[in-house]
């Protein structure tokens, strides 16, 4: 049972309904909306030019994005003006009906030491405002589904655009170069699950695809001392752990795990005798259905038809392959790709320089 007074029960409740109100008045003004729109614009104005970073940085891909980010521009400058108008005619309705309702709170405030009087002015408050606010979500919801189709594509291509910077990010903070004509595809931070099962002694880092490799830079802290449990030095290791040929690699395959099956996991399977088999990533923050894809289309080279006009492209060539390898003569089985200058052998490990 409450220790409480009935005053004082009284008195908490008109505290509770008076920050409802206060939250109505925001609300009642389309505050939400406003700042939504707001996002909207900012995103849509700087589309261009976020793609055309992306291909000052060297994304050579998606060559429609372009074509994208300006249409989604266009559509919001042609529907800006009547969704500000709405917004504008639905808050100055809602500031009318919001005016009884002050009423009632200057009512039931003055009346706070008189029960008898408050608690009538309690419950019609409470009622008013439970009207307001239906109408205040009817407002929202039919000036939403104005852009809401609009806003989730934007989101989703500013989703997109933030993946490729992070991708290029950390091609840009590798500890190996890029090849010749090599461009790169897609990233995501992973694990790469050494055992049946995924530990903490797992490396972490990004897993990263080009046109011509799939790759694996380990990139995490590791604790090198600890006193009681407690990590004490930590030492940054950063470091290329996988590094295969696209071509090479004869199968990807996507699983969704755990209780829920929110985790996303890849396998990858070689092709071709090679140092790595196999490989197994817990990806983290992207689908693994998207990623199985993604590898798919590399191997069969699908990205070059959606490369942007670039010199590089156009005379980087696709070298002839020797048949079988000058040190141990085993046979080359691995197909050559654009600009490729040297490939290992997988039985020897000797370096044949193209």
């Amino acid at each position: 049972m409450s220790d409480q007074s009935p005053a004082e029960r009284l008195s908490a409740e008109i505290r509770s309904l008076q920050n409802t109100y206060n939250t109505l008045q925001s609300a009642a003004r389309l505050t939400e909306l406003r700042d939504e729109v707001g996002t909207l614009e900012s995103t849509t104005s700087g589309l261009g030019q976020s793609v055309a970073d992306l291909r000052m940085r060297g994304y050579v891909f998606e060559r429609s994005m372009e074509e994208k980010g300006a249409s989604l521009a266009k559509r919001w400058a042609a529907l800006s003006t009547s969704v500000q108008q709405q917004i504008n005619q639905q808050a100055i309705w809602l500031q009318m009906e919001l005016r009884p309702v002050d009423t009632l709170m200057v009512q039931l405030l003055a009346s706070e030491s008189s029960p008898d009087t408050a608690q009538p002015l309690l419950a019609q408050a409470k009622a008013a405002m439970s009207a307001l606010q239906a109408q205040v979500d009817g407002a929202e919801s039919s000036i939403r589904s104005m852009y809401d189709d609009l806003q989730q594509e934007g989101r989703s291509f500013t989703a997109r655009v933030q993946q490729i910077q992070w991708l290029l990010t950390q091609l840009a903070e590798a500890s190996f170069p890029l090849l010749a004509g090599e461009s790169a595809i897609a990233g995501v931070k992973a694990t790469w699950v050494q055992r049946d099962k995924e530990d903490k002694s797992d490396p972490k880092g990004a897993l990263l695809l080009t046109d011509q490799r799939l790759l694996f830079e380990q990139k995490q802290e590791i604790a090198t001392r600890k006193v009681l449990f407690i990590t004490t030095e930590k030492q940054k290791v950063q470091k290329l752990l996988l590094n295969l040929n696209v071509a090479d690699i004869g199968n990807a395959t996507a699983s969704k795990q755990g209780l829920f099956g929110h985790e996303d996991h890849l396998w990858v399977e070689m092709a071709h005798p090679a140092a790595v088999h196999s490989g197994h990533f817990h990806l983290d923050g992207q689908d693994c259905d998207v990623w199985q894809g993604l590898v798919s289309r590399a191997k069969s080279r699908d990205f070059d038809r959606e490369r942007t006009d670039s010199p590089q492209a156009e005379t980087l060539k696709i070298p002839v392959l020797p048949d079988r390898c000058p040190g141990c003569g085993g046979a080359i089985t691995q197909p050559a790709t654009r600009g490729m200058e040297m490939i290992t052998c997988a039985y020897c490990g000797r370096v044949i320089r193209l």
